[in-house]
């Protein structure tokens, strides 16, 4: 017979550190590996399952890397050459256009002290 334990419904601490642990030395892929591990598997000299293995990655990812591959170069060639702004690009053009609004207002300043006088 299996009894039920009442216990609370917070984990363990030590499965909390082996989940943070494995979250923080999860394995990055850069943009090139993602395309070279996607264009390997379009060759088709290998199976994705080997594929997968081989480089360590679920089948999913790799699908995933593959559909997200095929949209942008899709895009692309439908001449869309937009794209999603970093970080960096949108704190510095925030910047930026808060300097020139602070140029409009100076100037607008100016202008109606001119008029004034």
């Amino acid at each position: 017979m299996s009894q039920k334990s009442s216990a609370p419904a917070a984990k363990p601490p030590a499965e909390k550190l082996v989940r943070d642990i494995r979250r923080a030395t999860r394995k990055h892929h850069s943009a090139e590996d993602k395309i070279r591990i996607v264009l390997e598997g379009l060759r088709g000299e290998e199976s994705i399952a080997a594929l997968c293995r081989r480089e360590a990655i679920a089948e999913s990812l790799y699908y995933a890397w593959s559909k997200e591959f095929l949209e942008a170069g899709k895009r692309r060639l439908a001449g869309d050459t937009a794209r999603a702004a970093t970080t960096d690009e949108v704190k510095d053009l925030r910047q930026e256009a808060r300097a020139l609004k602070e140029v409009v207002a100076e100037q607008a300043l100016e202008l109606r002290l001119l008029k004034k006088a």
